[in-house]
């Protein structure tokens, strides 16, 4: 055996000799998700996201029957507000978690790791984007569940279903920005309070027809007022340019707090001359341009919507819709049968369904629609399901009797009301809960308004008794007087104290006066 030492021609590799590119980015991701699953273990993440599937899962369950006929370019904005208070909790934990190894007095351990400090600010960067997939998740859960209902009418926006997981991700991204640049446990809350009291200021201070301003705040866009929707093509609003907008700022974001932490690579560089790129170009797009075409096409859609509508048949009658609700026509039509079927002479009238929509000073503006004029046209808002089927119900005995909607401009002090009510009410499986849903007062006695999609009805407290009776009275027996008498039951010659007497049922007093 040879005991000659064998010669190593090769150098020894120095221990100092720094990492591999690909050993520092896989070390990079695993330290990302160790950071990812601590914020798991937070209380705040986890019992605000908790709460955050709860409220959808709440909002999803409603029973109100609108809920069944969903406009989606609707929903898609519904998805924004929830994650608001998720996306705090994340924020806060994010900045407390780039903030443990000062808060913990392990800042000069780090110094013997080879892992420069921008790259662990990279990891927790990337910590936060699980989280903004999770919020994502929850956003496509909520929207495909309304779309995917039977009702559901129109469709939603990208731009708009974005924002929810991208501010998520902001408040994240911000979060770690604030560590680096602020190394406090304080700053958070002051950032808060400072974001909400600017935000409040900044509100005021907009003009009305600067309401693009709005939608440089990458959370808080400008919304529904409160009216009714209108079709997608009408809304105006940059949706998807504010979504881009919003992913830059992100990225800016992230790559500053890498800048700040030492990341001064080329690629870190590059990132963020693209990243102020992709957010100058969200600006931009953003940016009020020339509004004539939508203007107009708001003002046909809202004046002359025959022009933008199409048009079904259905025994005799038309329904005209915006092409995103040509789905519930036949909706409408099961309401127009059931109020027909218990009138008499006009059991045969040709109806037109006209949809409209308010537009003046804008789009889903709180607004009333004049009642329309023109004789058998009956009016049909953007909203379906719910109390809204009666009040159509209403519009519809309307025109079957006084013969268009104008007619509740005055008073109906005589049979007529009476007899719209009956109309309505007759086919109902519910009809005393009807009668009080379909109420402004939500009361079944005395005087009221019962609401319509234009001018309500207004009912003396004699016409409403005579309505009570008859509700408790056999339903064919009253619908063959109906159509017996239908001539002089659709009179305004005739009073409500004649009205009951063909009707077989008790004369109030004073049923000739409408109360005031």
């Amino acid at each position: 055996m040879s005991t000659t030492t064998p010669t190593i021609t090769e150098p020894a590799a120095r221990l100092t000799e720094p990492p591999r590119e690909g050993h520092r980015a896989r070390a990079v991701l695993a330290l990302a998700r160790f950071e990812t699953r601590e914020l798991l273990q937070q209380i705040p993440v986890l019992f605000f996201f908790a709460l955050y599937v709860v409220l959808i899962a709440l909002r999803l369950m409603s029973r109100d029957g609108m809920d069944d006929f969903p406009v989606l370019n609707t929903v898609d904005r519904r998805t924004q507000a929830a994650p608001m208070l998720f996306a705090l909790a994340l924020f806060i934990c994010a900045n407390a978690a780039a903030l443990r190894s000062r808060k913990h007095g392990t800042v000069q351990q780090f110094g013997v790791l080879t892992m420069e400090p921008w790259r662990r600010t990279l990891a927790h960067v990337l910590s936060v984007i699980p989280y903004a997939g999770l919020t994502a998740l929850a956003v496509a859960a909520e929207y495909t569940r309304e779309a995917l209902k039977p009702g559901a009418i129109g469709h939603g926006s990208f731009g708009e279903l974005a924002v929810g997981p991208l501010s998520v991700l902001l408040a994240g991204v911000t979060g770690v920005l604030l560590a680096r640049l602020l190394p406090s446990s304080f700053v958070p809350i002051l950032f808060v309070i400072a974001v909400y009291v600017l935000g409040i200021l900044v509100s005021g201070l907009i003009d009305v027809r600067q309401e693009w301003v709005g939608w440089l705040d990458p959370i808080q866009v400008f919304s529904s007022s409160g009216g009714d929707p209108v079709p997608s093509d009408l809304l105006g609003r940059p949706a998807g340019w504010h979504a881009l907008y919003v992913t830059g700022l992100c990225a800016v974001l992230a790559c500053v707090a890498l800048l700040v932490a030492g990341g001064r690579t080329r690629a870190v560089k590059a990132a963020t001359a693209l990243a102020l790129a992709v957010t100058g170009a969200g600006v931009i797009g953003q940016l009020p341009g020339d509004t004539s075409a939508l203007d107009a096409a708001r003002r046909t859609a809202s004046d002359s919507p025959a022009k933008v509508q199409s048009c079904t048949t259905h025994d005799g009658s038309t329904y005209c819709s915006f092409p995103e609700w040509a789905g519930v026509r036949d909706d409408w039509a099961e309401v127009v049968d059931r109020v027909r079927s218990g009138a008499g002479g006009a059991a045969e009238a040709r109806l037109t369904v006209r949809q409209r929509i308010y537009t003046d000073g804008g789009v889903e503006i709180d607004g009333a629609l004049d009642p329309s004029t023109t004789p058998g046209e009956v009016t049909i808002g953007t909203r379906w399901g719910g109390n809204r089927v009666p009040e159509f119900a209403v519009g519809v005995a309307t025109v079957l009797v006084g013969g268009s909607e104008d007619v509740t401009t005055e008073p109906m002090c005589d049979a007529r009301a009476v007899t719209i009510m009956w109309l309505v009410l007759g086919g109902d499986p519910t009809p005393t809960a009807t009668f009080q849903n379909v109420r402004l007062d939500d009361s079944t006695t005395g005087s009221g308004v019962v609401l319509a999609p234009t001018n309500g009805l207004s009912l003396s407290g004699p016409q409403t008794t005579v309505i009570r009776e008859l509700l408790d009275r056999p339903r064919a027996e009253t619908t063959a007087r109906v159509k017996a008498h239908w001539t002089e039951l659709t009179s305004a010659r005739t009073t409500t104290a004649q009205a009951a007497k063909l009707l077989g049922v008790e004369v109030p007093k004073e049923a000739d006066q409408c109360d005031e």
